[in-house]
């Protein structure tokens, strides 16, 4: 008895607060989002607010069954529940019907699920549990390859499910890999693909091919002070691409230009590759590694972007890019958005007063554009009420994953700080145009059963895991 008292008492109570205020908030503006003079009653089953009422409620109880379980369950069943919503995910992908453009819930009668949001936390508790091992070290390529292999094989298979904002929150559990030790200059890394992925809207891929091989050049040459080397490599690589050149103008082949510089710089690395050996210069290993990832990356993004995304995503990348103006189509939502939010000023137009919302001039304004609610009727006090709620949240789950005594939980705590943050950030950019739609919810304030209960078992596993934080797992 001593002991369950103990955990009680050690829950945060301050981020179950936070928690409790935020579904509270959002369930307040869903019913704003809906809410119609015909049907003006506060409880409603047949409307939006009233589903989101039993959700809630549902929410809450799953809460309560998280606490009382014990604290090693997660510990121990981490790779069961992976593997069960890795097979989930697959099955889906043939299965699934499809909605509004992507193949990724589950029917149940009337009842419908997203796999892909449960898996979000199944995929954090793996992660923790392989990374808190005793023998396990990130420095080790092989260690470094299954954890990757965790948290990229759900973005695989939703991408393929067409939910690519989906497949995108599972980036955010990178910070698990920073807070572990991960080298800094990988964020770096990643810094310089996002922005290759941005320049391969704006600056043909041959002309970004070029600039990649340059850059890794004169990073060698800078870096390691091997200009001889550099030199040698770039006569042998431009020799190839000449002599391939001419062959393919000989035999009349038809070849695009991108793909027979890759094609050549391949070829010349191959050449390249016994003198590389030979001297033991690894730097020149590094800097072919950075180049062919960088060949790859412009490919996918290229190959992904035609045949993966729908329309719609194109298009919205597109326009968030400036590379197209469509205010009457794919700009609509975002500007009524910020039509809205505009509007409401300092202090807002009052509870149930916003004509953004109340005349549906925002679509799928109780969901992914419930801050455009928000900004209208509670204005900027309302909104920076709303940041700040989160900024709270976000402090706490980083004072919690802090004052862990094990790495499992420690670790775990990171994931669902990104997970949440992630969520956050991309959702209100989203709605003042400062990201790509792309379909990704508020937490604890979006309508929907999937993503609420998703969130709530994430975060209060962590809470559970806090609690008996003096434990060893």
């Amino acid at each position: 008895m001593a002991k369950s008292r103990n955990w009680i008492a050690n829950l945060d109570w301050i981020t179950i607060l936070i928690y409790v205020l935020m579904i509270f908030l959002g369930w307040i503006n869903i019913y704003a989002a809906v809410y119609t003079e015909d049907q003006p009653g506060l409880i409603d089953f047949s409307l939006r607010h009233g589903k989101q009422l039993i959700w809630i409620m549902a929410a809450i109880l799953i809460a309560f069954i998280i606490l009382l379980i014990e604290t090693k369950f997660y510990y121990y069943f981490a790779y069961v529940f992976y593997s069960i919503f890795i097979i989930i995910l697959f099955v889906v992908i043939f299965i699934a019907r499809d909605i509004n453009g992507a193949n990724a819930w589950l029917e149940i009668g009337s009842f419908r699920i997203q796999p892909g949001e449960f898996a979000k936390f199944a995929t954090a508790l793996a992660m923790a549990r392989l990374m808190s091992t005793y023998n396990f070290d990130i420095s080790d390529r092989k260690d470094l390859l299954k954890v990757m292999v965790i948290m990229f094989l759900p973005v695989v298979l939703i991408i393929m499910q067409n939910d690519l904002g989906s497949a995108l929150v599972y980036f955010s559990l990178l910070i698990v890999l920073y807070r572990y030790g991960f080298p800094g200059w990988i964020l770096l890394l990643g810094i310089f693909f996002v922005g290759l992925f941005v320049a391969s809207f704006k600056i043909s891929t041959l002309t970004l091919t070029f600039f990649v091989i340059f850059l890794a050049s004169v990073l060698s040459a800078i870096n390691f002070r091997r200009v001889t080397e550099v030199s040698i490599a770039l006569g042998v690589f431009t020799l190839v691409l000449i002599l391939s050149w001419v062959m393919i103008k000989l035999v009349d082949i038809k070849i695009e230009l991108y793909y027979l510089v890759a094609l050549s710089f391949v070829f010349s690395s191959i050449i390249y590759g016994y003198w590389i050996y030979s001297k033991k210069l690894g730097f020149v290993l590094l800097m072919l590694g950075f180049v062919f990832m960088s060949l790859i990356f412009l490919f996918s993004v290229e190959y992904i972007f035609n045949n993966i995304m729908g329309e719609h995503q194109q298009n919205r990348i597109l326009v968030l890019l400036g590379e197209k103006d469509d205010p009457k189509g794919i700009e609509y939502n975002v500007n009524q958005s910020k039509i809205a939010i505009g509007s409401g000023g300092l202090t807002g137009k009052g509870f149930l007063q916003g004509t953004q919302t109340k005349y549906k001039f925002v679509p799928e304004q109780s969901t992914d554009f419930i801050f455009c609610t928000v900004g209208e009727e509670w204005g900027f006090l309302g909104t920076t009420s709303v940041i700040l709620l989160f900024i709270a949240l976000f402090w706490r789950l980083l004072v919690m994953a802090e004052r862990q005594k094990t790495p499992f939980s420690m670790l775990y705590g990171y994931g669902v700080t990104g997970i949440i943050f992630f969520h956050f950030a991309i959702n209100i950019g989203m709605t003042i145009d400062l990201a790509p739609v792309v379909g990704i919810p508020l937490p604890f304030f979006s309508y929907g059963g999937s993503s609420l209960w998703s969130f709530t078992i994430l975060l209060f596993i962590f809470i559970k895991l806090d609690s008996s934080r003096q434990n060893i797992l």
